[in-house]
């Protein structure tokens, strides 16, 4: 993987990242079980399902935004797929869009602003380049989230560090 010489290019990596750390996170959540994932744990969004739905309701929301729509609020929390298949096979859906969008980045698209009315009615105009640094953080401060609840179960959690996922260790040591 070569060094991106723009926030394009950080975009694009930042992207597949977030498709590659989506996969892992979803295996390891695909090994605890249902009552595990729907388990109430001190969380923002109660449990590692309730938060994987976020996730996806934040990232369709950002990505409806980029493409200039207004998006009704579902409320952060709605739990847009009960079945854990049919919300990996949603995120897997998602991560392709994703990474679509940050090919199809340009610098005059960066440079522009977006206009949006947020969940709480607030009105904001922001550059485009903001956003997509927050559009990206926001998932992996969730993806933590999970992280961290998947350490309360009998499964480990999977390594996301960024430099990890995107250029593994050829011998698959864990490290920072």
């Amino acid at each position: 993987m070569s060094e991106p010489q723009t926030l394009i290019d950080a975009a694009r990596a930042l992207a597949r990242y977030n498709r590659l750390a989506n996969a892992r996170l979803y295996d390891a959540c695909d090994r605890i079980g249902d009552s595990e994932r729907r388990r109430a744990r001190p969380a923002f969004f109660r449990s590692i399902h309730g938060t994987l739905n976020h996730i996806l309701v934040g990232d369709r929301i950002w990505m409806a935004r980029f493409q200039g729509k207004t998006v009704p609020s579902s409320g952060l929390d709605a739990i847009l797929y009960e079945k854990f298949d049919d919300l990996r096979a949603a995120r897997v859906e998602q991560d392709a869009l994703i990474q679509a969008f940050a090919q199809s980045l340009t610098d005059a698209r960066l440079l522009s602003t977006i206009a949006y009315r947020n969940n709480a009615g607030l009105d904001f105009e922001d550059p485009v380049w903001m956003l997509i640094l927050h559009f990206f953080n926001h998932q992996t401060h969730h993806r933590g989230q999970v992280h961290d609840m998947l350490c309360q179960t009998s499964v480990a959690p999977p390594s996301l560090d960024l430099h990890r996922v995107l250029k593994p260790m050829p011998d698959s040591r864990l490290s920072d």
